[in-house]
C-alpha cells in the first residue's frame, strides 16, 4: 500500500475536505442523505424540564401609547422645529387659559355685583319696609283710638295701604327667597300674623264705636301680637335679607388673583420666547408673538383696571350706601315705635305696667324713653355717616324734631299723670303744637334721608358693576386672538426649517 506523506499541505480553496475517519464511505451510486436532529427530550410525567437555554425567544414586550407618545415628543424636542412646536403649544395654552380664566372670575364677579344692585339689596330695602309699614299701621290705629268712636277717614286710610304695602312686599319678598329657608319661614309666619292683627283691629273697632271700654283691651291685645310676633318676624326677615347682601358683596369685591397669575405668567412666557428668538436669529421683532403680547397685556390691564374701579364703586356704595340706610331705618322703626308707645300709654290709661329694681312704671311709657333713646343714637351715627350736605341736611332736621318731641312728650305725660287726660290728648294728637306733629317732622325727614341714601348707593353700585361691563367677553375674544398669534408667530419660525 502507498502510505501519505506525513507533512501533507492543508487543503486550499476550493479543494475536497477530506472526510472524518470516524465516517462511513458512501456508497457508490448513492445520494447523501441530510442529517436529521433529534427530537427533543420530552420530560417525565410529573417531572420538570431539564434546565438550559430555552429553543424559543421570548417575545418583545409591547410598550404603551404613551411611552411611545413621551419618546416621540423627548425625540422632537432634541431637534429645533420640535422645540419650536413645543414652544408655541405652550404659550398658545397659557394665552387661552388666561382668558378663560378672566372670562370666568370677572362674570361671576359682574354677576353678583348685579345681584347687589337688582337682587339683594331691593329685598333688604323691602324687609324694611315690610318692618315699617307694620310698625306704621299699629302707630296709626291706636292714634285713631284716640281720637274717639269715629277716626278720621285720613287715619283709616293710611292704615289701610300700610296692610296692603306689607302685603305686597310679602308677596315680592316670597317669590324671591329659597324654599325652606330661614328668609321664607319668617315670610310665612308673618303672612299667618297678618291676618290674625287685623281681625283683632277691626274688633277693637266694632267695641270702640259702641263705646265699649273692651274695644281698648282689643287694641293692647293686638298691639301685643304686633310688638311680640309680627315685627321681630320682619326684624328677622331684614337681617336675612341684609345677610344675603353681605354675601353678594363678598362674592363681587374679592381680587381676582389666579387670573391675574396667569396673566403675568403668559406675558412672562412671551417676553422668553420673544427673547430666545432674538438671541438665535437677531431679528428684533415677531409679529405674531408681538400681537399675542400685545392681546394678553391688553386683557391684563382691562382686568386691573377695570376690577379696581368696581371694586371701588362697590365698596363706596356699602361705605356711603348701606350703612347710612341701615341706620336710618333703625331710626324710623324706633321712632314709630316711640310714637305708637305714646299712644298707647293714653289708650290703656295706666292699666299696663312694669317694675324695674323695685320701680313701678307705665309699660308704654317706660317703652317710649326707650325707643327715644334708640332714636337718638341711630340719628348720630346717620349724621356721622352723611357725606354730604343732602344727606346731612335731613338728618340734623330730624334731630331738631326729636328734640322738640321730647319736650313736648314730657309736658303731655305731666298732664295725664295730673289727671287732665283731655289736655293730655289735645297735646298729643292736636293739630297744632302736638307731638304728632314732631313724629310728622321725624318721619319725613328720615324718609327724605333715605331715599338720598338710596339713590347715591345705586350710583356707586352701578358705576361699580358697568365698570366690569364687556370684560368677560372680551377677555374671551383677546384670548383667542393672542393664542393664534402665537402659534403664527412661532409657525413661521418653523417655515424656515421646511
Amino acid at each position: 500500500m502507498t502510505q501519505p506523506p506525513r507533512s501533507s499541505a492543508p487543503p486550499t480553496a476550493g479543494s475536497a475536505l477530506p472526510a472524518p475517519s470516524a465516517a462511513v464511505p458512501a456508497q457508490p451510486g448513492a445520494l447523501p442523505q441530510p442529517a436529521v436532529a433529534a427530537p427533543p427530550a420530552v420530560p417525565p410525567q410529573g417531572g420538570r424540564a431539564a434546565s438550559g437555554p430555552s429553543s424559543a425567544p421570548e417575545p418583545p414586550s409591547r410598550r404603551t401609547a404613551f411611552v411611545e407618545g413621551a419618546e416621540r415628543l423627548r425625540a422632537a424636542a432634541t431637534t429645533e422645529p420640535g422645540r419650536l412646536r413645543v414652544i408655541g403649544a405652550v404659550l398658545a395654552l397659557l394665552v387661552v387659559a388666561f382668558g378663560a380664566v378672566t372670562a370666568w372670575q370677572s362674570g361671576e364677579r359682574a354677576a353678583a355685583a348685579d345681584d347687589v344692585l337688582h337682587g339683594s339689596q331691593p329685598l333688604s330695602s323691602g324687609a324694611a319696609s315690610i318692618y315699617r309699614s307694620l310698625a306704621d299701621a299699629n302707630t296709626t290705629v291706636s292714634s285713631g283710638f284716640l281720637a274717639g268712636g269715629q277716626e278720621t277717614p285720613e287715619t283709616r286710610d293710611r292704615y289701610e295701604k300700610d296692610i296692603s304695602r306689607a302685603a305686597a312686599g310679602l308677596v315680592k319678598a316670597a317669590a324671591k327667597s329659597e324654599p325652606d329657608s330661614a328668609a321664607a319661614a319668617s315670610i310665612a309666619k308673618l303672612n299667618r300674623l297678618l291676618p290674625e292683627y287685623k281681625g283683632l283691629i277691626e274688633r277693637a273697632r266694632v267695641y270702640n264705636r259702641q263705646g265699649y271700654p273692651v274695644g281698648g283691651a282689643y287694641l293692647r291685645y293686638a298691639n301685643e301680637k304686633m310688638q311680640q310676633e309680627m315685627l321681630p318676624a320682619a326684624e328677622d326677615l331684614y337681617t336675612k335679607e341684609n345677610q344675603r347682601l353681605a354675601a353678594d358683596y363678598g362674592d363681587a369685591t374679592p381680587y381676582p388673583w389666579a387670573a391675574v397669575a396667569l396673566g403675568v405668567l403668559a406675558l412672562g412666557g412671551l417676553g422668553w420666547a420673544q427673547h430666545r428668538e432674538y438671541r438665535r436669529t437677531n431679528r428684533v421683532l415677531n409679529q405674531g408673538l408681538v400681537a399675542a403680547t400685545t392681546a394678553t397685556t391688553v386683557v391684563l390691564l382691562w382686568l386691573l383696571v377695570g376690577h379696581t374701579v368696581a371694586r371701588a364703586g362697590l365698596h363706596g356704595s356699602e361705605e356711603h350706601g348701606i350703612r347710612s340706610l341701615n341706620v336710618l331705618h333703625s331710626a324710623q322703626i324706633a321712632a314709630l315705635k316711640a310714637r305708637g308707645n305714646e299712644n298707647l300709654g293714653l289708650v290703656a290709661r295706666g292699666a299696663e305696667t312694669v317694675t324695674v329694681d323695685g320701680t313701678v312704671y307705665d309699660t308704654y311709657y317706660r317703652g317710649f324713653d326707650q325707643e327715644m333713646t334708640v332714636l337718638n343714637g341711630s340719628l348720630k351715627r346717620a349724621g356721622s355717616l352723611a357725606d354730604d350736605p343732602a344727606g346731612a341736611q335731613p338728618v340734623t332736621a330730624a334731630t331738631r324734631n326729636m328734640a322738640e318731641w321730647k319736650k313736648r312728650h314730657a309736658n303731655a305725660h305731666r298732664e295725664d299723670d295730673s289727671g287732665d287726660y283731655q289736655q293730655a290728648l289735645a297735646m298729643v294728637i292736636g293739630a297744632k303744637g302736638t307731638t304728632g306733629e314732631c313724629f310728622d317732622g321725624v318721619d319725613e325727614n328720615l324718609n327724605r334721608a333715605i331715599g338720598h341714601e338710596q339713590a347715591e348707593f345705586e350710583r356707586a353700585a352701578r358705576d361699580g358693576r358697568d365698570a366690569m361691563t364687556g370684560l368677560p367677553a372680551g377677555a374671551v375674544a383677546l384670548g383667542v386672538l393672542g393664542a393664534a398669534g402665537a402659534v403664527l408667530g412661532i409657525g413661521r419660525r418653523l417655515s424656515e426649517y421646511r
